[in-house]
């Protein structure tokens, strides 16, 4: 309470032209050694939140203000709890020693769990928790409000929330999760505002983001299609491209019987059959963010690309092992296949991707999926429920996604930060591991296509003004997470807030001239601009743009190389023949 009495005091003043630093991340740090240690840890923590909040645009007074709030709340939240939230916190001490999924859920937090779970699909469509005093965004459900906006990204921390166009913005930090939820959501078709500080950002880049508040609609979810044709040498490619945002299943149709009801295998299958009668060379199955979703669905998608056989296997608690298999006679599409993912395609993107590559069918471009290879179940208690891992998902190669997820066969830059987003940015993840393999046939040698392919790919990338911005933002981004001190003097902050926008322009407009577009005249158009895209994102469903997404456009030249080579590869064989 003394240091929301200092803050009410108006004589207390801040001295911010003094050299004087906060350690950014205290994690490994030792705890003070004594109480003089602990005010003076304290004291410097404030005067970085006021100066923080004064760099966003508050004055003194608006800045002490928001903080007596702030502490006011997480002293009032302390003093409400009671004998179940300390029994929840004691239990979920002990459970999050051995697996980060297995825990108890209290009726107060099951309710909000439920709460959670509705907010994915009717609200903004983004799943959070409790971080510390923050709440982070953990991922975005595909198609959602959050995720079209084009503006948030998981480990992007809410600092407040909105209501309407004008509505205040209220501080949120240091609340409880089932508040933040509460405030987040609302009707459909209506607006709510987060204050959000960027992840691997300082903590003066805080930004106002808008979003519409809607239901997460089925056929936004849905399998979607393009056709690009890319010219590469002498030679121009016709390539199909097929957007998964899901692995989705109409349950209530499908117990229904009714012969329409909508799911990724069916929607991917339509979209297969009228590619094949665009005669296209060759098909990208783009799983970039897809979280994963109906286990059914992944295996029977599966069907669509691969002769009968298994797809995955499931070894349960008691040491048993059950194997999923494929039961289509013959594969739908057999021409040259690509598989895009990204460190946020999970669950049963993972496992598709997985027995793609354990067959040689196709290859995996992208970086390292996220790695959760564990299954839970609901066990319904007195009070509460109790949400427990009882089994892993390994490949038909014997692997485990668990952990380390799916290694693609062409890495692309990651701008995700895997340290804060993955199965193994959890301390207590279970570790990847293997059982025997399963028999199955191979259909390439993507080893050897890799040895064949992969210096084009390396050449291109050095040069596509697009991975030189990737490269950019990168080292960018570990110069910010190596910075271990954050400045406690204004004139110095601004300085480095000056640099910061001054090297984001320049690496943003040394892309546009080497692409030959017009430069932006100064950080006010490139921030104007990164707003229109995102306005222009929430206008209506989310497209695939073959032009301006750099990644996909270099999936496009990998599946031509792979075409080609297969080409070759015909044209000697026919020769020999000969």
């Amino acid at each position: 309470m003394a240091i929301v009495a200092e803050l009410e005091d108006p004589e207390t003043q801040y001295d911010f032209t003094k050299d004087e630093f906060l350690d950014n991340d205290r994690e490994a740090a030792p705890w003070p050694k004594d109480k003089a240690a602990s005010d003076e840890l304290w004291r410097k923590r404030v005067k970085a939140s006021v100066l923080s909040l004064k760099l966003s645009g508050k004055t003194i007074e608006e800045s002490k203000t928001t903080l007596v709030r702030r502490y006011k709340n997480q002293i009032t939240r302390l003093q409400q709890q009671d004998r179940e939230d300390v029994f929840e916190t004691l239990i979920n001490a002990l459970t999050l020693l051995y697996d980060p999924h297995t825990n108890y859920l209290s009726p107060r937090t099951l309710e909000n769990f439920n709460i959670n779970m509705s907010l994915s699909l009717e609200g903004i469509g983004a799943v959070l928790q409790t971080e510390d005093e923050f709440t982070k965004i953990v991922r975005l459900v595909a198609a959602g409000p959050a995720d079209k906006s084009g503006q948030l990204k998981p480990a992007d921390k809410i600092i407040a929330v909105g209501q309407g166009k004008d509505g205040e913005l209220v501080d949120i930090v240091g609340w409880r999760l089932d508040e933040v939820v509460q405030l987040i959501r609302g009707e459909p078709n209506t607006i709510v505002r987060l204050q959000v500080q960027p992840a691997n950002a300082d903590a003066t880049a805080i930004k106002v983001v808008t979003i519409n508040r809607e239901r997460v609609k089925l056929e936004e979810q849905a399998a979607k299609k393009a056709v690009f044709e890319l010219k590469d040498g002498n030679t121009t490619y016709k390539l199909g491209v097929i957007d998964i945002p899901a692995f989705y299943l109409d349950f209530e149709a499908y117990r229904k019987r009714d012969p329409n009801y909508k799911s990724t295998t069916r929607d991917v299958m339509k979209l297969l059959r009228e590619l094949e009668q665009e005669q296209v060379d060759g098909i990208i199955l783009d799983l970039r963010n897809n979280g994963g979703g109906s286990l059914q669905e992944a295996t029977t998608l599966t069907d669509l690309f691969i002769d009968p056989g298994p797809v995955v296997q499931i070894r349960q608690s008691n040491e048993t092992i059950s194997r999923f298999h494929r039961s289509r006679s013959r594969a739908l599409y057999r021409g040259p296949l690509l598989v895009l993912i990204n460190r946020l395609s999970a669950s049963a993107s993972e496992i598709f991707a997985g027995a793609i590559q354990d067959y040689g069918r196709g290859i995996i471009v992208g970086s390292q999926s996220f790695g959760k290879g564990t299954v839970q179940s609901l066990t319904g208690l007195q009070e509460g429920q109790l949400k427990i891992t009882e089994s892993k998902f390994y490949r038909v190669s014997g692997e485990s996604t668990q952990h380390r997820g799916v290694i693609p066969d062409i890495a692309l830059p990651n701008l995700i930060d895997e340290a804060e987003v993955g199965e193994s940015a959890y301390p207590n993840a279970l570790p990847w591991d293997k059982i025997h393999p399963v028999p199955h046939e191979k259909y390439y040698d993507i080893t050897q296509l890799m040895r064949d392919i992969n210096p084009q790919h390396e050449s291109r990338v050095a040069v596509n003004p697009d991975f030189n911005f990737l490269r950019d933002q990168l080292n960018l981004v570990t110069e910010l997470k190596e910075k271990k001190q954050l400045s406690l003097n204004e004139q110095k902050r601004l300085a480095e807030k000056e640099a910061l926008d001054k090297r984001n322009l320049l690496s943003e407009n040394a892309r546009r001239i080497a692409k030959g577009d017009k430069p932006y005249a100064n950080i006010e158009a490139l921030k104007a601009a990164n707003e229109a895209d995102s306005e222009q994102a929430m206008s209506g469903l989310v497209q695939i743009d073959t032009e301006k997404d750099a990644m996909l456009r270099e999936a496009g030249f990998v599946l031509a190389d792979f075409i080609a080579s297969q080409r070759e590869e015909s044209a000697s064989k026919l020769a020999d023949f000969r």
